[in-house]
């Protein structure tokens, strides 16, 4: 395949470029390029100027208020999104959106897809559970139906934003018998109903976007159920799908990249900028290499999405090798920071914090960025099981 963009795609760049360049508000960009935390405000804000622009959801087809891009539109969107330092978490937009596309009942697209298109109603995953997390399929939070509700009991692990949320799309068990994946069932839980509670989890950067979230005789209409009772399974493989796809991370390495380069030219090593040491130099040039590699492979992905063709397995490749890029470049990133990495204040990931640090913020913050990395490879699925996936249908397992 020809993996040169055409004049109309390039086109379709810089637009998307100098859009992103005079529309995205300044305060937010310093945050994101600094690793600094982001409120529900930034995010919203941001979100509601693209859609504005009718840019609110890239993935969905124009029946419903998106864009109706082609998979490499939506690519070099986000591409440039990240390069010009936007905010990238409209999970809820680009999972639970196509969802109810696909799934759910007139009423429920009525009723939801508006506001999730403008950000009226925020979203949050309720998937992962103490006990199932990678085996996703042995989850106990229960669901039984009385009459017109459900009752849901039991808890979420790992819910990314719920904090934040209006609204979770949730599996639940409804069933006991047969295989695990014949009880599931995917039910969309109003987050101001009584009996549901909300922890935070600090995690190892200090950040708070995770939770725990416990339900406790929580009622749920039966309307809220998308799909079929016992049916869920085959819409939470459907929204992994979607999820897996957006785990490629390429802007986001192309971002780490530069800043990689621009970090190792601006810090010192034996009074020479460390860009100029024939070793570090040489470790650039190899991750830069790897991230061209990954680049041309999702490439590849999106010209097969384009002739209707399935990838197979290679979603799963994608996110375990973006994961470890970024895992990699993390790395790099701190080493630049040298012994400047070590005192790491977890209060200025606000924004707005007055305190001394020991250099300046755009390294020190390097520290946290390491630490959220480490997550990657066990987020959205981890490598194991990734590779277990990869396995599975390569040898028809």
């Amino acid at each position: 395949m020809d993996l040169r963009e055409t004049a109309a795609e390039k086109r379709f760049r810089d637009e998307v470029r100098g859009f992103v360049q005079s529309k995205l508000p300044h305060d937010i960009r310093d945050k994101v390029l600094n690793f600094q935390s982001l409120e529900k405000n930034d995010i919203v804000r941001w979100h509601r100027i693209l859609n504005a622009q009718g840019w609110g959801a890239p993935a969905w087809p124009k029946e419903y208020g998106g864009t109706g891009w082609t998979p490499l539109q939506r690519h070099i969107f986000d591409e440039e999104c990240f390069l010009g330092g936007a905010p990238r978490y409209y999970s809820h937009v680009n999972m639970i959106g196509p969802v109810l596309q696909r799934f759910g009942t007139a009423a429920q697209k009525a009723r939801f897809l508006p506001k999730i298109i403008t950000m009226e109603e925020w979203w949050c995953q309720g998937y992962s559970e103490p006990g199932a997390g990678s085996d996703l399929a042995s989850l106990n939070t229960r669901a039984e139906r009385s009459g017109d509700k459900y009752i849901v009991n039991g808890q979420k692990i790992w819910t990314s934003y719920a904090h934040y949320a209006d609204w979770m799309f949730c599996l639940v068990r409804t069933s006991a018998t047969g295989k695990p994946q014949e009880g599931i069932s995917f039910l969309l839980i109003d987050m101001k109903t009584p009996g549901i509670t909300v922890r935070p989890i600090v995690g190892l950067n200090g950040g708070g976007d995770l939770n725990e979230v416990f339900f406790d005789n929580v009622e749920v209409p039966v309307g809220n159920l998308v799909h079929e009772e016992n049916k869920g399974w085959s819409v939470a493989k459907y929204l992994l799908g979607f999820e897996r796809a957006g785990h490629s991370f390429v802007g986001l390495c192309k971002l780490l990249l530069r800043r990689l380069k621009e970090t190792a030219a601006a810090e010192k090593k034996h009074g020479k900028p460390l860009i100029d040491d024939p070793c570090f130099r040489h470790r650039i040039a190899q991750v830069e290499m790897n991230v061209l590699a990954h680049e041309w492979t999702l490439l590849r992905v999106l010209s097969l999405e384009s002739a209707r063709q399935a990838p197979g397995p290679v979603f799963s490749v994608l996110k375990v090798r973006g994961s470890e890029l970024l895992q990699e470049l993390s790395e790099l990133l701190m080493e630049c920071a040298g012994p400047y990495a070590l005192p790491y204040l977890p209060a200025a990931l606000s924004a707005g914090w007055q305190g001394e640090l020991p250099c300046p913020l755009r390294v020190h913050m390097l520290a946290a960025h390491y630490f959220d990395r480490r997550s990657m490879t066990i987020r959205g699925g981890t490598t194991e099981v990734q590779k277990n996936i990869i396995a599975g249908m390569i040898l028809g397992l």
